[in-house]
């Protein structure tokens, strides 16, 4: 830390976290650690997340565990 504030770079590199700025938007975002990604990579499991469908009920990944499974994602950019 300086007068200038927080080096983001330096916590990252320290953490062992990969590290994103947008300088613009004034938005930092750390990662999650490279042994904690491995960690998940080597379980062959997604991380579960909830998302509504068009009529709003709520669907979360872990509902679908030990079943085949097609995610379709679609964005507009």
């Amino acid at each position: 830390m300086d007068d200038d504030g927080i080096d983001l770079a330096a916590v990252a590199r320290l953490l062992n976290r990969p590290l994103v700025l947008d300088a613009d938007a004034g938005v930092a975002v750390l990662g999650g650690a490279a042994a904690e990604r491995s960690a998940h990579l080597a379980s062959l499991e997604a991380p579960d997340f909830t998302l509504p469908n068009l009529d709003g009920r709520l669907h979360s990944l872990r509902d679908q565990r030990g079943k085949k499974t097609v995610l379709i994602a679609w964005a507009s950019w």
